[in-house]
């Protein structure tokens, strides 16, 4: 069986944002698979991590400022904004999708696992996720 459905999040600050619950109510009809979840969206990315401490959010956000600031001086598209282009390496970085088996109904993750969705830019956006479930 295939299932497909789009989500579309809650608008989020820029920074770093547990998505799991979001996700995990889109996979009841399958009992055993795979998800993938893949972002629609270049300036913004999608990352399994740590889901117990806020501060690993706080320094992969810290981090990610750092090695690509906005205020870098080579820059040539900043029609968007000083943000966009550094969202959109950030995006090359971390990336739009990931796969997470499903296992008795629930993903099936590590105990500290969680679904980030790492915004980017400063001014919040909607983002559509599209969920495609594989398995029985």
């Amino acid at each position: 069986m295939v299932v497909q459905s789009t989500l579309t999040l809650p608008s989020f600050s820029r920074g770093v944002h547990i998505i799991t619950p979001y996700i995990q109510k889109r996979i009841e009809r399958i009992r055993t698979g795979i998800a993938n979840i893949f972002l629609l969206h270049t300036s913004a990315s999608l990352a399994i991590n740590e889901n117990y401490d806020p501060d690993v959010r706080i320094d992969i956000e810290n981090f990610l400022r750092d090695l690509i600031p906005d205020n870098y001086n080579r820059f040539t598209h900043t029609l968007e904004g000083k943000d966009d282009m550094p969202a959109h390496l950030k995006n090359i970085f971390i990336g739009s999708s990931i796969n997470v088996p499903i296992k008795g109904g629930k993903l099936y993750m590590g105990t500290w696992q969680g679904i980030y969705l790492l915004e980017h830019r400063e001014h919040s956006h909607k983002r559509e996720i599209v969920v495609t479930l594989i398995g029985e």
